[in-house]
């Protein structure tokens, strides 16, 4: 299987990747991991060669889950998935991960992916591409792609599974995990 896991920050696409990518034994791709190099240099934007290069050669592989939304690798993650889970939650749910997620990281210190020193810190909150602002800036718009994105025919292929809450995750990893064993 190839699994790519959208949905707007916060929603848990990285938790769920990861427990997916242990069930079904193949790596669980980040796309953040790739994209943010040390002092928050972003790929997407300084290396955007280098970036899609790397995301080439993880989607590459017979087997992944992949989680993130960057625009200019999407429609070649698209292009390999077989399956697509859209975690396409309510707003306030959204809104009570993502602060909740941010505190923990912010508090602990938390280096977000190894080896770059990245990390959240309370006075970056108010900041326009803070996961909480980014959150509350862009769900609406994001639900509004995914709807019209998912709905084109070049996407047939692809099982789409659009869970509406939380608990759609987790019975869907159960109907996943049954599957395995």
């Amino acid at each position: 299987m190839r699994i790519s896991i959208v949905g707007t920050s916060g929603s848990g696409k990285s938790t769920l990747g990861a427990r997916l990518g242990h069930i079904l034994g193949v790596p669980f791709i980040e796309l953040d991991a790739i994209n943010w190099q040390p002092g928050w240099t972003d790929l997407n934007t300084h290396r955007k060669d280098e970036f899609n290069a790397r995301v080439a050669d993880k989607i590459a592989a017979d087997g992944w889950i992949m989680d993130g939304n960057y625009g200019a690798v999407r429609e070649a993650i698209l292009a390999r998935a077989t399956d697509v889970i859209w975690l396409d939650y309510k707003r306030p749910v959204i809104m009570r991960r993502v602060i909740a997620r941010s505190f923990k990281r912010a508090w602990d210190h938390t280096e977000l992916w190894a080896g770059t020193g990245n990390t959240e810190t309370f006075a970056r909150w108010l900041d326009k591409e803070h996961p909480i602002r980014w959150a509350w800036d862009t769900w609406a718009m994001r639900r509004a792609r995914y709807e019209a994105l998912f709905a084109e025919p070049r996407f047939a292929h692809l099982n789409l599974h659009r869970l509406k809450a939380p608990r759609e995750a987790d019975a869907l990893v159960a109907r996943i995990r049954a599957g395995v064993e």
